[in-house]
């Protein structure tokens, strides 16, 4: 066996919030969605790039305010083209640590922060 990838399931209780913050906001596009019925809770799967997240409206599959980083590369002109958005719920700046990283957290409508982490060279 041998591990590919890890997929963080964030919950999510609005599905219009959810798209209007992760797809309008943050620029992910949807790759799958699923129900069960007609009336039931959405389950899907976004992606930016090679990052994929799966959101769930289904109670029990993951605790709401969880925490998840993403590496990536070249956040500062991301950074900026967020700021451009003129978004009027987030506002993100980015942060050098004395880790040595540029990092960016964002919180979506249901408490789930997203930290976008660049590894920063010497």
């Amino acid at each position: 066996m041998k591990a590919i990838e890890a997929i963080p399931v964030l919950r999510m209780f609005d599905e219009d919030r959810a798209r209007e913050f992760y797809l309008d906001f943050l620029g992910f596009k949807v790759d799958w969605e699923h129900r069960f019925g007609d009336d039931f809770p959405l389950y899907m799967q976004i992606s930016l790039g090679s990052c994929h997240l799966h959101l769930t409206g289904h109670h029990g599959d993951c605790c709401p305010g969880s925490a998840i980083m993403l590496d990536v590369t070249d956040l500062k002109p991301y950074q900026e083209a967020l700021a451009k958005k003129q978004y009027k719920h987030a506002r993100p700046g980015c942060d050098e640590t004395e880790w040595g990283t540029l990092e960016m957290t964002v919180s979506d409508p249901f408490g789930n922060r997203i930290t976008f982490s660049e590894r920063l060279q010497d």
